[in-house]
């Protein structure tokens, strides 16, 4: 049986509600604004019929309080009220009522509006938990899907086990901390930082299409090989692409596709493939130029060793304003011993 609380500091107007939905619902009638949140400590009601003119605190401030509470934002609230005029409907609507019911109200009136929102709010919730349940079993297909284009990627290239993983983790680590700081946080702030750092993982795809006398070469790469090696990047454009053709969900694949196109810019304009300079590069390719070459430092190679997590740090941050945006630079010096514990654990 869904619960109503009818919060009115009227006797007469509590019995009358009571006397009307007793037969429906479980009614808590309730003689003032303190009473309904003390009682909303136990209680989570369907529907909340709140009187606007009330002693101590009014309905408009009862309302403020409940939307501001994530626990009580979404409980329907109806107002209970003796008048209803254009300023009353536009500041109540703004605050987030729902509807009106005006006293004196009759029988069939007070039944019909509350059976109507406790009907429609109970849509709404099932809807959503539908919603949120098809979401994460998107998010969980997206997820395998990655793990195993990351896995074959890793798979081929030999040289740079963990690479992917290591780069994920420290991609959010450093979304996280720009966004704590206020860099370019107007664009940041709408991400959702775990599946854009998830989207991270196919930067380097395009080295499906790299042959593993290049890929795996047990020396430096020469001039001429090098620029092969450069072709992962628009090969990863292009498999992007066609997995995006395939699918309605674009924004996972879009985050997927800029990383691949840009985290070999450099902020100079030295970067490949197109060489981009400074804001040019999408903001994503930029965080990713700076993790990616900090695993690469700190990560052996057939044709190098691996540098001390320190030393790593002083090279990234000699190529501020050169190779990297000096304001993501910045920030990962801040936080480069979490980017440290990741290296070190994995």
């Amino acid at each position: 049986m869904k619960t109503i609380f009818v919060v009115d500091d009227s006797d007469t107007c509590l019995s009358k509600v009571e006397e009307v939905l007793e037969s429906q619902y479980r009614v808590m009638t309730l003689p003032s604004a303190a009473k309904m949140f003390t009682m909303l400590e136990k209680i989570e009601p369907d529907l909340i019929l709140l009187d606007i003119s009330m002693p101590e605190m009014d309905g408009y401030a009862a309302l403020r309080l409940l939307k501001s509470n994530p626990k009580t934002a979404n409980i329907p609230v109806i107002f209970l009220t003796g008048q209803v005029d254009a300023l009353v409907e536009a500041r109540s609507f703004d605050l987030g009522v729902v509807d009106f019911i005006v006293k004196p109200f009759s029988a069939l009136v007070l039944l019909n509006r509350v059976k109507m929102h406790v009907d429609l709010d109970g849509v709404i919730r099932e809807r959503t938990e539908h919603l949120e349940l098809k979401n994460r079993q998107m998010e969980s297909l997206y997820d395998n899907i990655v793990s195993i284009l990351a896995d074959i990627v890793e798979s081929r290239d030999h040289s740079t086990g963990g690479h992917i993983e290591r780069t994920t983790i420290q991609t959010k680590i450093l979304i996280d901390a720009m966004l704590e700081r206020n860099v370019y946080s107007d664009e940041i702030k709408g991400w959702n930082s775990e599946l854009v750092a998830s989207s991270a993982r196919l930067h380097d795809i395009g080295k499906i299409a790299i042959p593993d006398s290049i890929l795996n070469k047990p020396d430096k790469l020469n001039d001429e090989e090098f620029e092969i090696m450069k072709n992962h990047v628009t090969a990863g454009e292009q498999i992007i692409d066609k997995i995006m053709s395939k699918t309605k969900e674009e924004t996972f694949w879009n985050k997927a596709k800029i990383f691949a196109s840009y985290h070999h810019e450099r902020w100079d304009g030295k970067g490949y493939p197109r060489g981009l300079k400074g804001l040019e590069i999408p903001l994503l390719g930029r965080i990713l130029a700076v993790v990616d070459v900090y695993d690469a430092l700190i990560s052996e190679r057939v044709y190098k060793k691996a540098f001390d997590h320190y030393k790593a740090v002083e090279i990234i941050k000699s190529e501020a304003g050169k190779q990297f945006d000096p304001k993501i630079v910045e920030v990962f010096c801040d936080v480069h011993e979490r980017f440290m514990k990741v290296s070190v654990e994995w």
